[in-house]
């Protein structure tokens, strides 16, 4: 009688399934580490934007708007996880390859530098081709408004702010990925992705990526008096490039890393990958 065979891999399975891909990602070569990250910040870029467009004008009430808006931001992780594609926030889990001897720390930080900046071309890439496209002018410039909107309340957060928000978001970030492990099916993936990210959208937990998209577009419509001009002289002195970077991408970026690796990928090594690592 043959073993039966359950729908899903068992925690213990997904451990190792995660170590496994931490040790590809980290012998990629240059080229598809970088090209495969710029794809992912396409993708997750892909997501903001369907985000702001379905959020912009609702009248459904705060809770179910965001509940709506995380479910369309969910296509970005989506793609990044069926297209295939190199995420830094995922990548945060690479410590438990780490952990176990089976890559080097430089190893890991090296493709964490070289993903975060793919990320970074490709959400900006994404920012300049909608840009071009006239898509913020929809709906009478409703639709760059919100996006305006959004930018400024990101880099108006204060640092602590910032970090546990970003820490907050990226634990339900790997733990999608994490669920990713458990599937055997396209379907049982989605399926994994859609709650956690629909979660830290809708409660507005912030993540480095995705704000490679958002603050950038603020960014470039604070330059455009229409659109300016339908927020009703909102304050937005601190929208510039380095209310980007210091306010918002830095402490974001840390709050990210620290949440992803420590809350899931140290985590999960241990309770998983600790003991096997004893015995050998």
């Amino acid at each position: 009688m043959e073993p039966a065979i359950t729908d899903a891999y068992m925690p213990a399975e997904m451990a190792k399934r995660a170590e496994a891909s931490a040790i590809r990602k980290a012998n990629r070569d240059f080229v598809s580490a970088f090209f495969l990250a710029v794809q992912a910040g396409s993708f997750i870029a892909f997501g903001a934007a369907l985000f702001t467009s379905v959020i912009h004008d609702s009248s459904l009430g705060v809770g179910l708007t965001k509940l709506i808006g995380g479910m369309t931001f969910s296509l970005g992780l989506v793609l990044v996880i069926i297209a295939g594609a190199d995420l830094f926030t995922g990548d945060t889990l690479m410590v438990m390859g780490c952990f176990s001897g089976k890559i080097k720390v430089r190893q890991m930080l090296r493709g964490w530098v070289f993903v975060f900046m793919g990320n970074l071309v490709g959400a900006l890439a994404i920012v300049a081709m909608v840009h071009y496209s006239g898509h913020w002018s929809g709906n009478g410039g409703a639709i760059g408004a919100k996006a305006l909107a959004i930018a400024n309340a990101k880099v108006n957060l204060t640092f602590t702010q910032a970090i546990a928000s970003g820490m907050l978001c990226n634990i339900l970030v790997c733990l999608a990925i994490w669920l990713c492990y458990s599937s055997r099916s396209v379907t049982d993936k989605i399926l994994s992705i859609i709650f956690p990210i629909t979660a830290f959208v809708a409660m507005g937990f912030e993540h480095s990526i995705a704000n490679m998209y958002f603050i950038p577009a603020g960014l470039v419509l604070k330059h455009n008096p229409e659109i300016v001009g339908l927020l009703n002289g909102a304050d937005l002195s601190n929208l510039t490039m380095s209310g980007f970077l210091l306010n918002n991408l830095l402490p974001v970026t840390i709050g990210n890393m620290v949440g992803g690796a420590l809350f899931v990928g140290t985590i999960y090594w241990i309770l998983y990958l600790r003991k096997t690592e004893k015995i050998k």
